[in-house]
């Protein structure tokens, strides 16, 4: 099972990151925590890499579902999304699978709630 769902865009990076917000709230998701982790391993470690975005993206009637199944399950939220430009001049997004990073818990009812996350995190990708 591959942990994440990814498209590779024909995009310039700034257009990708708006299209990517705008498909993740069009699913009703938010975006709790942005990290611009090009310009974090740039100001902590000196090192360059290119535009690479991480939206840490919350559906929150599944949030809530989740929590109700297994307490300690923010330890496995927020749904990763990313946005990073790649060599050639297109942008990939990638999504984490929400089945295969609830996989190791073996809760069924959580099962049942990655499924469907994982399908809304498809059609936002499918969207770009």
């Amino acid at each position: 099972m591959s942990y994440a769902i990814t498209k590779t865009l024909e995009s310039d990076f700034q257009t990708a990151s708006e299209k990517t917000r705008q498909a993740l709230a069009a699913e009703g998701f938010g975006i709790l925590n942005e990290i611009d982790f090009q310009a974090t391993l740039k100001k902590k470690l000196d090192q360059e890499i290119p535009p690479y975005l991480i939206l840490g993206a919350c559906h929150p009637q599944s949030a809530y579902d989740s929590y109700q199944a297994e307490a300690n399950i923010g330890v496995m939220l927020p749904c990763n999304v990313i946005v990073r430009a790649l060599d050639n001049g297109k942008v990939e997004v990638s999504a984490i699978d929400p089945a295969a990073m609830m996989e190791p818990i073996a809760n069924p009812d959580l099962n049942t709630i990655a499924t469907s996350v994982g399908e809304r995190l498809r059609k936002v990708i499918d969207q770009l």
